[in-house]
C-alpha cells in the first residue's frame, strides 16, 4: 500500500509539490550510470547512491583518491548534472546537506546533483562520519572543491564564448554572457563525460553567505521518498549469486571486556539433521552457514557449544563500588584558580554525587553485513561509519594487505555511535574466507543488545559554591569513566588482541564550562577496561548527557541555594552570548515565568514541574526546557513538552536540523527515564526490548524547536547536541515538582518511588 503524499510531506517537512513528482516507484530503481563505476549494488539497486556518469576515464583502484585533485570530488555529466564525491555516509540526512553545499557553489539546482556510491575505490577519505561532523568538517572540503570546479568550468566557458570570466553568469549549470543569454553553454557541453584534470588549489573564491540562494532553504532529503515508500535498499537486502547465509554463535550477552570467551567443546553432530548447514570456526569465533537463511537460524540456535564461564563482573548492584575501588589514571581537563579560595568567599556550598548507568545504542534492526572473499581479495558491504577504517579492520582479520579489500557502504538500521555494524561485516568476511563463497551475516536481537559497545557508565562528584550575590565562586567536578574501545567481538574471538583504550576523561565542554568560574577544576579518572566491566564506546553526544545530568543539576542546586530563579541564575553566571541566546530562546518558547524551583507547592498524586538546562556537543549551543508530570504512586515520570533552542551556526537545511533535534529529544527522554544495561557477575542480561525497553510512541513528548541561524558563522554539529541537556532538564523539573533531587539515571519508576518514600 502506498503512503499518502500528505504523510510523506509531514515526514520530510517540505512542500508536497517539491517532494513528490511521481506516483509509483520500482523496487529496483537505479540512478542511471555508465563506465566502470557502476559497482556494488548491481544485485539489488539503490534508491540513493549515484554514480559518476561522465567520468568514464576513472579506473578502479584502491583509494582514497587524492584530495588535491578536483576530479576526486566532482564529476560533470553530459546531461548537465553533477556527481559529487564525499566520504560522509548516510546516518542523519547530511548527504543532502553536502549536496546543497556543492550545488550552491556550482550554481546548480538540487535536482542536478547526486552523490557517488561510498566505495573505497572512489570515495575521498573524510574520516569517520561521527561526532556530528559531516557538515562541520566535511562541508568546507566539499564547498572548496565545488568552487574549484566552478572556476575551471567558467574558464572553459570564457574561452568558448570569447569573453572574460567577469562577464559570465551561471544559472542551473548554464553559463551565459551577462546581458545576452542567447550566448550560453551548459556545463555538460563543456566537460560532460571528461575529467577536470585540475588541481584542487584551495584558492578558488567562495560565495558569501549573502549570496546563497539554496543553502538555508528547506530542501527535502534525497532519501526520504524511497524510505517512506519502501523502495530504499539496505544492507540487509543485499543478495549475491551463490551466497550463503551465516549466523554467529556466541554466549548470550558479553562478559567482562578483555577476558576472551573460550570454547570448551562443540558438538557439530547437534545440527546434522539440518541439510547443508555447516560449522565454521577460527579460534573462539564460531559461525554456521547454510544456503537457506532459516536453516542458518535453526543451526545457530541448535548447535551445542560449551563455553568457559568467567565470573569477574561486579553485577549491576555493585557497579559503583567497583568503579570507585579500582586504580584509575587521573588527568585534569581544567585546573584554574583556587578551589579553596573560591569556597572561602562563598555563602553556600553544595556537594553531590551522580550516577549514570551503562546505556545501549539498541539499533531497531540487528546489524548485517555481506562479504565475498576469494583469491586473496575481498569485497564487503555494510553500514560502516568509516569505510577506510573498516577496510583496514577487515584486512587485518583476513591477513591480507588493505589494497586487497574493497568496502562499499550499505545503509543499516541506524547507529547513533558505535554499534555492531562492523562486527557483522567482520563475521561475514571471516566466514566467507573459511567457506570460499559469499556470505551474508545478520546478528540476532540478543547479540545486538548484548554484545555492543555501550555508552559508558559514569560516576561524578561535584562540589560547588555561590556567594551572596548569586555568583559561582568555585566548581570542582570529578568524573569516573572507562575509555572507549573499538575491538569487535568477531575480531578478538578469532584470535586478535584486545584494545584497552586510551583515557576515559571528563567532558570539559559540559562540566561547568558554560559559566564564568574563576576557580574551576575538572578531573577525569579513567577506569581501566580490564576491571571486569563491559566494553564501551561513543553513544550519541558521547559523555555529554552524563556530564550534564550531573553538572546542570548542580547548577540548579546552586541556584536553589542562592534562592534564585534557575534562568536568572544562569544568566548571571553565563560565559558566552551564544549560551545566553540558547537559554533565553528556550525559556521564551516555554513561556518561562521566574520563580525559585519548588517554591510553588504542588499536592495530589500527579505533581507538575518544569526544568531547564543548557549544554551541547560538537561546538553547538542548546537550551532545553522540560515540562513533566510525576505520578507519586507509580513513580512514572511523563515528559509532556520539551522546548529546544538550537544554535549550530550556519544552518544548511532547516528541515534536516529540525528532524535531528526532534530525534535527539526523543532519544534523550528515553535514555533519561528507562534505558539501563544490566548484568550479573558473568554476563550482560539486558538482551531484548523487555529487559532493555525504549520510549514508546504513546510516551513521546510534544516538541517545540527553535532554530537560531547564524549564517555569518561556520556550521557546527546538529545530529547529536540536542540530546545532551535533556536528562538534566527532566531531573531539574523533577525537583521543581517534588522537592526531591534524583541523582541516578535512568530515572526509573522504581527509583522514583524509592526516593519519594525516603
Amino acid at each position: 500500500m502506498l503512503l499518502s503524499d500528505k504523510t510523506i510531506d509531514l515526514l520530510d517537512g517540505g512542500k508536497i509539490d517539491e517532494l513528490i513528482e511521481g506516483t509509483e516507484f520500482s523496487r529496483k530503481k537505479f540512478l542511471k550510470g555508465g563506465g566502470a563505476l557502476v559497482v556494488g549494488f548491481s544485485m539489488v539497486g539503490s534508491a540513493l547512491a549515484g554514480t559518476a556518469k561522465g567520468a568514464t576515464a576513472r579506473t578502479a583502484a584502491a583509494g582514497p583518491p587524492s584530495a588535491a585533485q578536483v576530479d576526486s570530488w566532482v564529476s560533470i555529466n553530459a546531461d548537465n548534472t553533477a556527481t559529487i564525491y564525499f566520504g560522509k555516509i548516510e546516518i542523519t540526512g547530511a548527504p543532502t546537506g553536502l549536496l546543497m553545499i556543492a550545488a550552491e557553489e556550482l550554481d546548480l539546482d538540487i535536482s542536478q546533483v547526486e552523490h557517488a556510491e561510498f566505495n573505497t575505490e572512489i570515495t575521498p577519505n573524510q574520516g569517520l562520519t561521527a561526532g556530528s561532523n559531516s557538515i562541520s568538517s566535511g562541508g568546507p572540503q566539499v564547498r572548496q572543491a565545488a568552487a574549484e570546479a566552478r572556476a575551471v568550468l567558467l574558464g572553459l566557458a570564457a574561452k568558448k564564448l570569447g569573453v572574460p570570466v567577469s562577464q559570465l553568469e551561471v544559472t542551473a549549470g548554464v553559463v551565459s554572457v551577462k546581458g545576452d543569454r542567447s550566448r550560453s553553454v551548459k556545463y555538460g557541453e563543456l566537460l560532460g563525460g571528461k575529467l577536470f584534470e585540475a588541481p584542487n588549489t584551495a584558492r578558488a573564491p567562495l560565495k558569501s553567505h549573502t549570496e546563497y540562494r539554496l543553502v538555508g532553504k528547506r530542501v527535502k532529503r534525497k532519501d526520504t521518498e524511497a524510505k517512506v515508500r519502501g523502495t530504499y535498499q539496505y544492507a540487509h537486502q543485499l543478495r549475491l549469486p551463490g551466497m550463503l547465509h551465516g549466523r554467529v554463535v556466541r554466549p548470550r550477552g558479553q562478559g567482562p571486556y578483555a577476558v576472551n570467551d573460550e570454547i570448551v567443546s562443540i558438538d557439530e553432530s547437534s545440527i546434522k539433521n539440518i541439510k547443508g548447514a555447516r560449522v565454521v570456526r577460527k579460534g573462539n569465533f564460531i559461525g554456521v552457514v547454510a544456503k537457506n537463511e532459516q536453516d542458518a537460524i535453526q543451526a545457530a540456535t541448535q548447535l551445542k557449544v560449551t563455553w568457559k564461564q568467567t565470573k569477574t563482573m561486579p553485577g549491576t548492584g555493585n557497579l559503583w563500588s567497583r568503579i570507585k575501588e579500582v586504580k584509575t589514571q587521573d588527568r585534569y581537563a581544567r585546573n584554574v584558580g583556587s578551589i579553596s579560595q573560591g569556597i572561602s568567599r562563598a555563602s553556600r556550598i553544595v556537594e553531590s554525587e551522580y550516577m549514570i548507568d551503562y546505556q545501549a545504542h539498541a539499533s531497531l534492526g540487528p546489524s548485517a553485513g555481506v562479504a565475498d572473499v576469494k583469491n586473496g581479495e575481498a569485497t564487503v558491504w555494510g553500514a560502516s561509519q568509516g569505510i577506510y577504517n573498516t577496510r583496514n579492520l577487515v584486512a587485518g582479520v583476513l591477513g591480507v594487505t588493505f589494497d586487497k579489500v574493497k568496502v562499499i557502504f550499505a545503509e543499516g538500521a541506524g547507529c547513533y555511535g558505535k554499534n555492531l555494524q562492523d562486527d557483522a561485516v567482520v563475521a561475514a568476511a571471516l566466514m566467507s574466507q573459511l567457506v570460499g563463497a559469499p556470505v551474508r551475516v545478520q546478528l540476532t536481537r540478543d547479540q545486538e543488545h548484548g554484545w555492543e559497545f555501550y555508552g559508558p557508565a559514569t560516576f561524578a562528584q561535584i562540589r560547588g559554591s555561590v556567594d551572596a550575590d548569586g555568583l559561582i565562586t568555585s566548581y570542582d567536578y570529578t568524573s569516573w569513566q572507562q575509555p572507549w574501545v573499538s575491538t569487535e567481538a568477531s575480531d578478538y574471538h578469532s584470535g586478535r588482541p584486545f584494545n584497552l583504550g586510551n583515557f576515559g576523561g571528563a567532558d570539559l565542554e559540559n562540566a561547568g564550562s558554560q559559566y564564568k568560574i574563576a576557580n574551576h577544576r575538572v578531573l577525569g579518572k579513567s577506569v581501566p577496561n580490564d576491571s571486569g566491566l563491559p566494553k564501551v564506546a561513543y553513544l550519541r553526544a558521547p559523555a555529554a548527557p552524563q556530564a550534564l545530568f550531573s553538572s546542570e543539576q548542580m547548577i540548579d542546586e546552586l541556584a536553589w541555594a542562592a534562592q534564585m530563579d534557575p534562568v536568572a541564575f544562569r544568566k548571571k553566571n553565563i560565559e558566552n552570548f551564544r549560551w545566553e541566546a540558547a537559554l533565553e530562546a528556550a525559556a521564551k518558547a516555554a513561556g518561562w515565568k521566574p520563580y525559585v524551583a519548588n517554591s510553588k507547592a504542588t499536592t495530589g498524586r500527579i505533581r507538575k514541574g518544569r526544568g531547564i538546562a543548557i549544554g551541547g556537543f560538537a561546538s553547538t549551543f542548546v537550551g532545553i526546557v522540560a515540562e513533566i508530570e510525576v505520578d507519586t504512586v507509580t513513580g512514572k515520570i511523563r515528559v509532556k513538552h520539551v522546548y529546544a533552542a538550537h544554535d549550530c551556526g550556519l544552518i544548511i537545511n532547516p528541515n534536516t536540523v529540525e528532524q535531528q533535534v526532534e530525534g535527539c529529544v526523543v532519544q534523550g527522554v528515553s535514555r533519561a527515564l528507562i534505558e539501563q544495561v544490566t548484568f550479573t557477575k558473568s554476563r550482560v542480561t539486558s538482551l531484548d526490548w523487555e529487559s532493555y525497553p525504549i520510549l514508546r510512541y504513546k510516551d513521546a513528548p510534544e516538541i517545540t524547536t527553535v532554530l537560531i541561524n547564524r549564517p555569518e558563522l561556520r556550521s557546527s554539529g546538529a545530529g547529536e547536541p540536542a540530546t545532551a541537556p535533556v536528562p538534566a532538564a527532566i531531573a531539574n523539573a523533577f525537583f521543581d515538582a517534588t522537592g526531591k533531587r534524583i541523582r541516578t539515571m535512568p530515572m526509573t519508576p522504581a527509583r522514583v518511588r524509592s526516593l519519594l518514600k525516603a
